[in-house]
């Protein structure tokens, strides 16, 4: 199999990319190294990706029109894996141009390569961020999303609707994954359990938003890429198959799905950075701030769509991902020494 994976320097993608390989499928990874976190870490995960049979970059951002309509008519993937996009939901309130240029209008150039060529499958990230302010816990697929607490959720919320427009015109099956809070060696720098680690390293107080009354589905990486691979080896068939009912008169019955892929194990914020100090080998310096703005005060996904379509539901305890984290970024940055 051909697989195209967009945003493959980043966290996800590298993970991803090194699964299908290692399988051996055929990889084209595309990823435009943009700076929103220090590039170099980008670059060191695709130098593990680079000379290995069935890998092939280029360097291409999604919103080069011409070069995305070359790619897909060059490659022809038969599985589109879609990982690019402008993340960060505090970034949304300060660079929300970022978001529209990255995560509609670069993902419509997506979108054409996938009808152009007539895909098998494409596996599009959305995120958790979809839910917004709604308090029903845990969040499962079908709650309602139409109150978006960030530009970057509503981006999220506009490109499942895209892509579900998409597969509904074009009979593109196509499956949208909300991840929940994904950790994990080779981690995004902006994330709070990668700057509590180096904040603990090197001494520094961490700061416990909402007074440190933050729930999260902490998701390790692996469990991510396992359910991923699953669900893109099944391409969707119909609005039946998530909704749980089959579609009402005139309703579409596209070949679309949307699945959380999530721990389903909700974890307080203070038991999380506990964790970690035992990982670390020392204690946090803690500060207490208000709730800052676009955040959920918590996070827990359903996971039981996932596991009736793969027989697979993401496992990996904290005590065993936090340590394989604190691993690598010491191998990777030394203690404290990252910039």
């Amino acid at each position: 199999m051909r697989y195209l994976i967009t945003g493959v320097a980043g966290f996800i993608g590298y993970h991803v990319a090194d699964r299908v390989i290692a399988r051996g499928d055929e990889v084209v990874g595309i990823d435009d190294i943009n700076p929103y976190y220090d590039v170099r870490l980008k670059h060191a995960r695709l130098a593990r990706l680079e000379g290995r049979p069935g890998f092939q970059f280029r360097q291409l951002g999604l919103g080069d029109r011409r070069g995305m309509e070359e790619l897909f008519a060059d490659i022809r993937p038969e599985v589109v894996i879609h990982l690019a996009a402008q993340a960060g939901v505090r970034y949304s309130l300060t660079n929300p141009q970022a978001f529209a240029d990255s995560n509609l209008s670069g993902f419509l150039q997506v979108l054409e390569g996938c009808r152009t060529t007539q895909v098998q499958h494409l596996v599009i990230a959305s995120s958790s961020s979809v839910y917004g302010a709604s308090t029903t816990m845990p969040f499962r697929e079908q709650h309602a999303t139409a109150h978006p607490l960030s530009l970057y959720a509503a981006t999220k919320i506009a490109g499942e609707a895209m892509a579900y427009s998409y597969s509904h015109l074009f009979r593109i099956p196509t499956t949208a994954l909300r991840f929940f809070t994904v950790y994990g060696p080779w981690g995004r720098p902006d994330m709070a359990y990668y700057q509590f680690t180096r904040d603990i390293l090197r001494g520094h107080p961490i700061r416990l938003f909402n007074q440190g009354r933050m729930v999260r589905d902490f998701t390790y990486v692996d469990d991510v890429v396992e359910a991923l691979l699953r669900v893109a080896d099944i391409p969707a068939t119909g609005d039946s198959e998530w909704t749980g009912v089959d579609p009402s008169p005139g309703q579409s019955d596209a070949p679309w799905r949307i699945l959380n892929i999530g721990a389903g194990q909700p974890t307080h914020l203070g038991r999380f950075i506990d964790i970690l100090e035992k990982a670390v080998g020392r204690r946090a310096q803690r500060e207490y701030a208000p709730m800052q703005a676009g955040d959920l005060a918590a996070t827990w996904a359903d996971v039981d769509a996932l596991q009736r379509l793969t027989s697979y539901r993401p496992s990996t305890p904290l005590e065993v991902g936090i340590p394989r984290f604190v691993e690598w970024f010491r191998s990777f940055h030394g203690d404290g020494a990252f910039v």
